[in-house]
């Protein structure tokens, strides 16, 4: 069993390993680069594997950092299967159409051919399948994948590879194959490798927690927080009171750059809690994004999903992502009709690292100002104008003009949907209770934060924690 290390090695972005069992290849994820300079020159290169070879791809969630190159793929001559849960799929679909707007945008500017078409985009779609927490799928003989809850955004998930240890595969399963109860193909002598996508945040206000496995053979486990610790969420939401009363006494706008997916929607729950308990004023409220207005269509959607306590606010009527005041934007003649509104008022927009997006045309208007602020809730990657703005940088470029950023600058690292490091040690502690784990590969994270978790992993378990290099490959 081989397992090859093709993105998100060493860094945050572009997930994409291929493990490879017997004559059987598997990708896990295949997402876009972002947030570097170099990121759209690695994107639009070839993929250093032969696509047409891939059987399947699991998809962990649909972040663009972990689907956004499923097309290229295709284009490139993938014709396997797709494997994601069914809410995963479905924000896929709205999302990717978004992320190809934006591509063909940024190609005609730089004058080269777009990364994909809406042909290859349609074709690859054409190849998922939904599939439910802990549904087993066949990818080969006497091989199996389940996937589980990650926790991280709607419809995540961890996969778990199930493969006999002294019996490789010896031919692959029908892409259609598949069975909802254990055949015991597998015997007493299985292997688990477990690849967690991202893990989640718990206790978060939408969704359940992400699932402790016991019985690991290897895992390779995401580091976005991999050095950090987060604040107590009861002080997240202290601190978004806060900054909104601050900035809404000082007639001023709150500016908060947020990701369409998850990361809006939960805003929006915890500001209708906040503006039901009068515990802010009533402003107006702005979510300027056609994706993240589709997306949270497909939340109202799949609330099955959801944790006890918001299925039970659903189930009772309480449409959790809408009170008075708040605005969806959907074309780019209502985005302009937002600067017709005075202050104070808030303004949601992506992209959530200010690398695109509405957002950029609310900072050059009002990061000058000192009596609004710029409010970031979602990781900034190194190297993204979201980054440069939370290091105090006092001068930005934005759309070629140079920005004064005079306004205040804060931060919610609580409302990260990643785990932080004591949770990503605590998982890992519970997959090695089988005795069965032999390696944890630490992935999805910048350098740093990836070798201080290994470190952290080696000490308290002594096991092999290793940082693999992008292109690296072990044998498993």
């Amino acid at each position: 069993m081989k397992l090859t290390f093709y993105g998100g090695a060493r860094q945050v972005t572009g997930a994409n390993y291929l493990l490879e069992i017997g004559n059987i290849k598997v990708l896990i994820d295949c997402g876009m680069f972002q947030g570097s300079r170099y990121s759209e020159d690695l994107n639009y290169e070839k993929f250093p594997y032969d696509p047409a070879e891939v059987d399947f791809v699991f998809i962990t969630h649909s972040h663009t950092d972990h689907a956004g190159r499923l097309p290229k793929l295709y284009k490139e001559g993938f014709r396997g299967k797709v494997i994601a849960t069914n809410a995963a799929l479905d924000l896929i679909r709205k999302a990717l159409p978004d992320n190809l707007n934006l591509i063909k945008q940024e190609a005609e500017e730089a004058g080269r051919e777009p990364l994909f078409s809406l042909k290859d985009l349609e074709g690859v779609l054409e190849l998922a399948r939904g599939v439910d927490y802990e549904e087993e799928v066949e990818i080969g003989d006497g091989l199996k994948a389940v996937l589980h809850d990650a926790g991280h955004i709607l419809g995540s998930s961890m996969v778990d590879i199930q493969y006999p240890i002294n019996n490789p595969p010896s031919h692959k399963a029908s892409v259609d194959a598949r069975f909802s109860n254990p055949l015991n193909i597998l015997g007493e002598k299985t292997g688990k490798i477990y690849f967690t996508g991202d893990l989640g945040n718990p206790p978060t206000p939408l969704l359940k927690p992400y699932k402790f496995v016991d019985d690991a053979s290897y895992v390779v486990i995401e580091s976005a927080y991999g050095s950090r610790t987060h604040e107590d969420k009861a002080e997240r939401k202290n601190i978004l009171q806060k900054v909104i009363i601050e900035t809404m006494q000082r007639s001023g706008v709150l500016m908060i750059p947020s990701f369409a997916m998850e990361r809006t929607q939960e805003l929006l729950y915890e500001l209708n809690n906040l503006f039901n308990s009068g515990k802010i004023p009533k402003v107006p409220v702005f979510v300027d994004s056609p994706l993240a207005t589709n997306l949270t269509e497909v939340y109202r959607k799949h609330s099955d999903y959801f944790n006890k306590e918001t299925a039970y606010l659903v189930e009772t009527g309480d449409d959790i992502f809408n009170f008075p005041g708040l605005k969806f934007t959907r074309t780019a003649e209502e985005s302009k009709q937002i600067n017709n509104v005075p202050p104070p008022k808030i303004i949601i927009a992506g992209s959530g690292m200010s690398t695109g997006g509405r957002i950029l045309h609310h900072e050059r208007r009002y990061l000058q100002d000192p009596n609004s602020a710029i409010l970031f809730i979602g990781y900034q990657v190194k190297g993204s104008l979201g980054r440069r703005i939370l290091d105090k940088e006092k001068e930005v470029k934005i759309f070629g003009e140079k920005v004064s950023v005079n306004c205040r600058v804060e931060a919610i690292g609580g409302y990260s949907a990643h785990a932080d490091q004591q949770m990503l040690l605590e998982w890992v502690k519970a997959a090695a209770t089988g005795g069965k784990l032999k390696k944890v590969f630490v992935v999805q994270g910048e350098e740093d934060s990836s070798l201080t978790l290994a470190r952290k992993i080696e000490r308290a378990l002594e096991i092999d924690a290793i940082v693999p290099k992008p292109g690296e490959s072990f044998e498993l």
